[in-house]
């Protein structure tokens, strides 16, 4: 198919085009037509099965072989594709820059390749008569260090992503094109993942034959394989597959196991049905191989430091990621905004829903972390309290309504910002956890009690049992199953939610759920944890967090400390005088509560020292939920378990 976009008005002569020029510059006597050759996907079955093949043995450098056999009809143009659009990243992220060495052949002979100069995922060929196949090969060169993306492969572990590894044909459904995979992985190891495979082994490593499958669910279906690894069976459906760098880390306890069985049975009460045939939580424990936390159908990748078990009574770590990503089976993977869904990994997504896919499975995680057990309800609470006390003193919504930052995993691809409080970033995560505590609340009082958005969790997710398709769905779909709860004018009550600007951050939910935020001088233990890794937090106070070397990691938006000019990568360098601490500067901004002297300190920007005085007396101040009323208001009832 040939699609003119842009075709521009020829002017009638050369002379023409400069007299509208000013004298000195140069203008095209036309723009030249952009033509689309890339035929659009049909949902068609592929005539054959795409033949895939990865060695995965150097991990020493990551590099990644790749041999494909692709069949093909007749001769004439083709296009093969690198995946780009990638569920889960609501982002073109597919790491085309990683595809190296690609030769193309067919019938023994080498094929030109042209790389389209717009879609530069896309690679153009000319079949030649009587070819049957085209053999492919190529090398993914895998990130060695941090700022070359996520590192995947280490001396004991990898993380396999067919997206990575793979082209596929244009002009088709990817659900319409079979493909079986094999992977080889160190001599030894073992390997996970949703698509069942048999293992042989050799002395060069060992080889995982996938069973046939079609190519969308191959890229839902990644691989984690190590060299320690262990399979947990939680239910007859639901395993934990966990891999480490230590074998020290695979020894859960039997309380820690039942508390993930719990997770299961909690979720599969939420939502009262099962999207999975089965499903594989595929678990690093490393500090190693790249963090990760992503959804897939009948998996999901899930990635935490040391410690995850043998640490377990130090705080609840990185508990929240598996409901999270277990939630995403339901919603995101089978329950999927109807513009986000797409008929092959090159057609754009629109992520306008995400306040539901990912605000949603947000406050889900939450809820079944505390109803299984893996986080006790009060450090639940004060997780809460974190999440509220960032959306009270952030100005963004000032200016940004929620619904537009559903368009930052296109606009910034998570990259740092500067001045996130201000720009906004992924809200539709917490600020949805925040509208969907507000929904529940207004559930059970116009109820009296008798509905929450448990009934909406089993209206909406739990149809069709054992499917593992995908159902879309529309603002207007959430809208009618809401009504159909409890009757409103819920469309407009949403609409004002996501819309909104220059209104306080939507904290009533958890008030009206017999919650509300409170600021205290002293932090909640879970606020503790979380300044262990991220540094001293005095954002409700000063407006910043600084690292123990007392690097600026965050600057609150039109805050005291952002008012003496104090930014993302200053260094404080000292604290009234004394060399930076964080006690040090924690006991500045108290003793200033007494004082009407100011905080000084002594910063470094560049290659500039100068002092500074923040003029801030109202103590320290850090956010927690206070208790309203007696006995069990819906928050309390929402964190018990089914």
């Amino acid at each position: 198919m040939i699609r003119t976009l842009v075709i521009a008005s020829l002017l009638a002569s050369s002379a023409t085009v400069m007299a509208q020029v000013p004298q000195g510059n140069s203008a095209p006597a036309a723009a030249l037509p952009f033509v689309d050759d890339i035929p659009a996907a049909q949902d068609t079955r592929y005539p054959g099965t795409i033949k895939l093949a990865v060695d995965a043995t150097n991990n020493q450098q990551g590099i990644f072989r790749v041999k494909e056999t692709i069949p093909v009809a007749q001769a004439g143009h083709m296009v093969l594709l690198y995946p780009k659009w990638l569920p889960g990243n609501h982002a073109p992220r597919g790491e085309i820059e990683k595809l190296a060495g690609l030769v193309i052949r067919a019938n023994g002979k080498v094929l030109p390749w042209r790389r389209d100069p717009v879609d530069v995922y896309a690679f153009h060929i000319d079949v030649p008569q009587g070819a049957k196949t085209l053999d492919v090969q190529f090398q993914f060169i895998s990130a060695t260090q941090g700022n070359q993306g996520r590192i995947v492969a280490t001396d004991k572990m990898i993380s396999l992503q067919p997206n990575s590894v793979s082209l596929y044909p244009a002009g088709y459904f990817t659900r319409q094109i079979p493909i079986q995979m094999t992977a080889t992985f160190p001599a030894g190891w073992t390997a996970a993942g949703a698509v069942r495979a048999k293992q042989s082994s050799s002395a060069t490593g060992s080889t995982y034959t996938y069973d046939t499958t079609n190519y969308e669910v191959l890229v839902d279906s990644p691989i984690l394989a190590g060299k320690y690894g262990r399979v947990i069976p939680l239910t007859d459906k639901v395993t934990l597959d966990v891999f480490a760098d230590d074998p020290k880390e695979l020894g859960a306890t039997p309380e820690q196991i039942d508390a993930h069985k719990r997770l299961v049975d909690q979720a599969v009460k939420t939502f009262g049905a099962q999207h999975y045939d089965h499903y594989d939580f595929l678990l690093s424990i490393t500090d190693q191989l790249g963090g990760i936390g992503l959804e897939h159908h009948r998996s999901s990748e899930n990635g935490v430091a040391p410690g995850y078990f043998t640490d377990w009574d130090s705080g609840p770590g990185r508990r929240n990621l598996l409901p999270h990503e277990f939630t995403h089976s339901w919603d995101g993977k089978f329950r999927r905004g109807a513009d986000l869904w797409t008929p092959d990994f090159r057609t754009p997504m629109r992520d306008s829903l995400l306040w539901v896919y990912e605000g949603q499975t947000q406050f889900w995680g939450y809820v079944l972390q505390a109803r299984s057990g893996l986080v006790s309800k009060q450090d639940t609470l004060d997780a809460y309290a974190a999440i509220l006390g960032v959306y009270d003193l952030a100005p963004g919504r000032q200016w940004r309504p929620l619904i537009d930052t559903t368009n930052d995993p296109v606009i910034s691809a998570r990259r740092p910002k500067g001045w996130s409080s201000w720009q906004r970033s992924e809200d539709y995560y917490n600020e949805g956890l925040m509208v969907w505590m507000e929904v529940d609340s207004m559930l059970r009082a116009k109820s009296g009690g008798a509905k929450s958005l448990d009934d909406f969790a089993k209206a909406f997710f739990g149809v069709r049992d054992g499917d593992w398709g995908e159902l879309t769905y529309t603002i207007d779909d959430v809208a009618k199953t809401l009504d159909a709860i409890v009757p409103y004018d819920w469309s407009a009550f949403l609409q004002k939610r996501l819309t909104e600007t220059g209104q306080p951050a939507p904290t009533q939910g958890f008030a009206n759920n017999g919650y509300k935020l409170v600021y205290t001088d002293e932090p909640t233990k879970y606020f503790k944890t979380l300044e262990k890794s991220r540094g001293t937090d005095v954002s409700y106070s000063i407006g910043m967090v600084v690292s123990k070397d007392g690097d600026v990691t965050t600057t609150i938006w039109d805050s005291p400390a952002f008012k003496v000019g104090i930014d993302v990568g200053t260094d404080v360098v000292a604290v009234n005088g004394d060399a930076y601490s964080s006690d040090a500067l924690k006991a500045a901004i108290v003793a200033a509560k007494e004082s009407k002297d100011p905080i000084r300190l002594t910063v470094k920007q560049g290659t500039k020292v100068r002092d500074v005085a923040i003029d801030y007396h109202d103590g320290p101040r850090y956010p927690r939920l206070q208790k309203t009323g007696t006995g069990d208001g819906g928050l309390d009832k929402l964190l018990m378990p089914r």
